[in-house]
């Protein structure tokens, strides 16, 4: 294909992206009553704790907040509702430029990252009401929970981005050792930093007082280090009897 032409194909994917992204924001927006009152249980949770809605509450600081409220609920669920038309579209963008060896590294990659994202997410939306209500707790007597909708907003999804992203991580440990940067022995060696990673990761991600979210989190963190350290040593072992079946081991 010339120059041209592969900026036509690219143009022809990126519409299809945009389109599904849009009709995804569109049922996301009907929904989103039902995301944001799911988003906002833990302030009525503190509220009937406390005993007074009036001290408990979600603010809207502007006239239009909460229609932008609606807005940012409706984007981030319509790109994950449309992450499989529009992740396909660059895929079958890319996938004629690359090599079978490489199309299969993508596939595997992808079947892998994109499962154990939605569970890092999952794990996330799972730990966000205990940190709300735990940090109310520490309310002295007198004083109100005003929540900003922004900043509530903002909160909820950079948690449930950042565990899901920390669920990745895992995964390409094992794409750097199939690319051959890394060993197996080389990234369990490594257990010690990353089980401390882990730990750090998980009392920042989590309330300090809270360790049974802490616990949770780094504990899973660290079974899928060693998952991943476990997988790359398989793969080293049989790249090496392949290559010692083909001679080339030195």
């Amino acid at each position: 294909m010339s120059l041209g032409e592969h900026l036509k194909e690219l143009r022809r994917r990126f519409i299809i992206g945009v389109i599904a992204l849009v009709a995804a924001m569109v049922v996301a927006f009907i929904f989103s009553d039902a995301i944001i009152v799911a988003m906002t249980e833990p302030i009525r949770v503190v509220a009937a704790q406390r005993g007074d809605a009036d001290l408990v509450t979600l603010m809207y600081q502007s006239i239009t907040g909460p229609f932008d409220m609606r807005l940012r609920v409706s984007l981030a669920v319509g790109i994950l509702i449309s992450a499989p038309v529009w992740l396909w579209q660059i895929w079958a963008f890319l996938v004629p430029g690359l090599t079978r060896k490489e199309i299969r590294y993508t596939i595997g990659f992808v079947s892998a990252a994109v499962p154990l994202f939605f569970a890092g997410a999952f794990v996330g939306w799972l730990i966000m009401p205990h940190i709300v209500e735990l940090m109310a707790s520490f309310t002295p007597q007198g004083a109100s929970n005003i929540y900003d909708s922004k900043y509530y907003y903002d909160f909820v999804f950079k948690l449930l981005i950042v565990v899901g992203v920390s669920f990745v991580l895992p995964v390409f440990l094992v794409a750097l050792n199939l690319a051959g940067v890394m060993s197996g022995m080389a990234i369990l060696k490594g257990w010690r930093v990353a089980v401390l990673i882990a730990a750090v990761f998980a009392a920042l991600a989590t309330p300090a007082a809270d360790i049974v979210s802490m616990l949770l989190l780094a504990g899973i963190l660290t079974v899928l280090f060693f998952a991943a350290a476990g997988l790359s040593v398989i793969f080293d072992r049989r790249r090496a009897k392949r290559e010692k079946a083909l001679g080339l081991d030195l």
